[in-house]
């Protein structure tokens, strides 16, 4: 990932004691080794678990640190995914960086309103139909729905990975947008960035 300032203080100390607890746990995993009398392979499958909540943890820290530079309708965004997330309402929202996107994105229908949660959702509600494709997101404005974006050709026959998701590692492989997904499927929130694919906490397990 790029070089960041972010300043997210609350949630900055929250990671940092959470990988502080868990080199404390595998510390004391490494003392406990030499008892013979003591199986670890438990306490290996909670830390396993720890792990990947730190690194949902660190993946919305960095959400939010990537996005104030270019909207301020961040906790709105925030606020949308998680409730379609519990939903289970799928979504594509791409947010534009400095990079332009026409050459890339088959244009949609246009909006050109404020950005918020109540909008995004209602434009992914099942049977609305603006709900297929990619809502484009411009500093604090939705500017336009049912966008197409370009497929990611790495993940072709990888049938974990739907539309949605090769879709938004597609734009991002190509320019420096952000794209935010929601599975319809299980619910699961992440985000696309520079061509990598990132989980972020939200209400679904």
């Amino acid at each position: 990932m790029e070089e960041i300032n972010c300043d997210f203080s609350p949630m900055k100390q929250i990671l940092i004691d959470d990988i502080h607890q868990l080199i404390s746990k595998l510390q004391g995993n490494a003392e406990a080794i030499n008892d013979d009398n003591n199986c670890l392979l438990g306490k290996f499958e909670k830390i396993k678990e720890d792990f990947l909540a730190i690194e949902m943890k660190a993946a919305t820290f960095y959400l939010n640190c990537y996005l104030s530079p270019f909207t301020d309708k961040y906790p709105e965004l925030s606020v949308c995914v998680q409730n379609m997330s519990r939903l289970r309402h799928g979504g594509l929202i791409v947010i534009q960086r400095e990079d332009p996107l026409d050459s890339l994105v088959n244009p949609g229908i246009p909006i050109g309103a404020e950005l918020t949660h109540t909008l995004l959702e209602s434009i992914f509600f099942p049977g609305s139909p603006l709900h297929d494709g990619a809502v484009m997101v411009h500093q604090n404005r939705i500017i336009s729905a049912t966008n197409v974006l370009p497929l990611s050709g790495r993940f072709a026959g990888d049938r974990k990975l739907g539309t949605r998701h090769r879709a938004a590692l597609g734009l991002t492989e190509q320019s420096d947008a952000l794209v935010l997904v929601v599975s319809e499927e299980t619910g699961r929130v992440s985000f696309a960035f520079k061509g990598e694919l990132y989980p972020v906490m939200s209400r679904v397990g």
